[in-house]
């Protein structure tokens, strides 16, 4: 496949968020899987936990879902931000972070700023490239 004949596909969760303001949870380009910021909403509800623990579980589910989607894992993950309104919520969110990245560790950034909606605590984003012996 040459350069111009590289996939490039959309990936859709099913968010109401991506409809309305227009992105896709994730873009897979050629062995590269861009996953958008995700935050902690349970997509089948359109709930979200108060819990900033719980928020990064379900974050950390989004992502793992879209990744699979685009035929990758954590293990190809390259590449993670992490956005918080409150600096003090990172530290409790160490250990599942850890869970997921810990073996794997890729180049990560931690910033904090405002979110979308004052409910979100956490938004993960991730770079991903596929290949290798990391996913079936």
């Amino acid at each position: 496949m040459t350069k111009q004949q590289t996939e490039r596909r959309a990936i859709l969760s099913g968010s109401t968020f991506e409809e309305q303001i227009g992105y896709a949870r994730a873009v897979v380009d050629g062995d590269w899987v861009h996953v958008s910021g995700t935050t902690g909403f349970d997509y089948t509800t359109m709930t979200i936990s108060e819990d900033v623990v719980e928020q990064a579980e379900q974050c950390l589910r989004n992502v793992g879902a879209a990744l699979e989607e685009a035929g990758a894992s954590f293990a190809d993950v390259v590449r993670v931000r992490y956005l918080l309104p409150d600096r003090a919520d990172f530290e409790p969110c160490w250990p599942v972070l850890r869970r997921h990245f810990g073996e794997v560790r890729p180049a990560a950034t931690m910033m904090m700023c405002g979110l979308a909606d004052p409910r979100m605590k956490i938004e993960i984003e991730v770079y991903a490239r596929r290949g290798g012996d990391s996913h079936v």
